[in-house]
């Protein structure tokens, strides 16, 4: 005789559960490759997904006798 449905219910998730596993480790080194915008006054840097507006406020907060551009000149097209 084989298993009822729990068993195959039980089976079909472990299955499942393998299949979809997150991979080992952590994110960390990915993260700091991603952290490639720098303010080019205080070094700080910013995840490359950063939108000028964001460096806008930076430069404004924490430079403000500082042109925006000095700060992030990447934003100068």
């Amino acid at each position: 005789m084989g298993g009822g449905n729990g068993q195959k219910s039980k089976m079909a998730r472990e299955k499942h559960m393998e299949k979809n596993k997150a991979p080992k480790g952590s994110q960390r080194e990915t993260n700091k490759k991603a952290m490639n915008i720098q303010c080019k006054v205080c070094m700080q840097t910013f995840m490359c997904t950063t939108t000028e507006v964001k460096c806008r406020e930076h430069a404004e907060a924490k430079h403000p006798k500082h042109d925006l551009y000095a700060c992030f000149p990447h934003l100068k097209k």
